[in-house]
């Protein structure tokens, strides 16, 4: 039987309005333009656009298309792809804002957002996404990284008038936190990514009920809390959103090639809970 073939997500070009240091370790870029009509954000709070960037050095800049810069660049100057969470679409003022975490020059992403300046020009295809809080459940569980940060900042204002809501957020330090009603902040300091907010997670008090469950960030304590999550409440697929954003020492490249891998590891996790 011949398969359809896949929809391609549509590639724009937005044009940089403004840029706002929202945080030390966080930068949010407003992107505007004609390209963005009919962006079509809005159903889910997850919203994602996979951001092509061209590399430094590379004789090109956007708009480019890139099976044309494969087929005429070598592999080292060929665009790279980074996925970040759409941080709020106002449809009727046509601009989209994406926030960057930032750490000096490390990576393509963060170190482009915070050199951003308005007239830019940014290329991406999007969006994509999968959740929004659920009318019906009991309450509901929110816990994320620094990477997650901005889906819970779009949820909140989504949530079931009445309904409680639980969220935990791990940023490096006071100075990383938002103005978020709600939301429990955890410092990671000096350790691992993960750690302290998973332990903040296990040590917690929660409602009556089964939560709608939205675990976003790096895999490692993604994989640990959805067992978690599982096993203490025994909350159905329907209600878990769970994502293993990046993983700590791997380039978005290394982890999308890894993520079937752990994704299996996450299916025998969960067959092991169903024994």
């Amino acid at each position: 039987m011949t398969q359809p073939p896949k929809k391609r997500r549509v590639t724009r070009v937005g044009t940089v309005v403004r840029t706002e240091r929202v945080t030390p370790h966080l930068v949010r870029v407003v992107l505007g333009g004609d390209a963005l009509a009919g962006f079509g954000a809005g159903a889910f709070t997850d919203h994602y656009v996979k951001l092509q960037l061209p590399p430094p050095g590379a004789p090109y800049a956007a708009p480019f298309d890139a099976e044309t810069v494969q087929a005429e660049h070598p592999r080292e100057l060929w665009p790279v792809s980074r996925t970040y969470t759409v941080r709020s679409w106002d449809a009727e003022l046509g601009e989209l804002a994406v926030d960057f975490v930032t750490h000096g020059d490390e990576g393509i992403a963060g170190p482009w957002a915070a050199a951003a300046q308005p007239g830019d020009l940014l290329q991406f295809a999007g969006p994509g996404g999968a959740y929004a809080p659920s009318p019906d459940a009991a309450w509901h569980l929110l816990v994320a990284d620094d990477s997650a940060l901005p889906a819970v900042a779009a949820a909140l204002p989504r949530m079931p008038a009445g309904a409680p809501v639980r969220a935990f957020v791990e940023v490096e330090g006071p100075a990383d936190e938002q103005d978020l009603p709600g939301v429990t902040w955890v410092h990671r300091g000096e350790g691992p990514v993960g750690a302290a907010v998973t332990a903040a997670v296990l040590a917690a008090d929660w409602p009556e009920g089964v939560p709608h469950v939205f675990v976003h960030g790096e895999a490692g304590f993604v994989r640990e809390l959805r067992r978690f999550v599982r096993a203490r409440w025994e909350v159905p697929r329907e209600l878990l959103s769970v994502s293993g954003y990046w993983r700590v020492g791997r380039t978005e490249d290394r982890w999308q090639a890894e993520k079937p891998e752990w994704n299996a590891a996450v299916a025998a996790d969960e067959a092991a809970l169903t024994v």
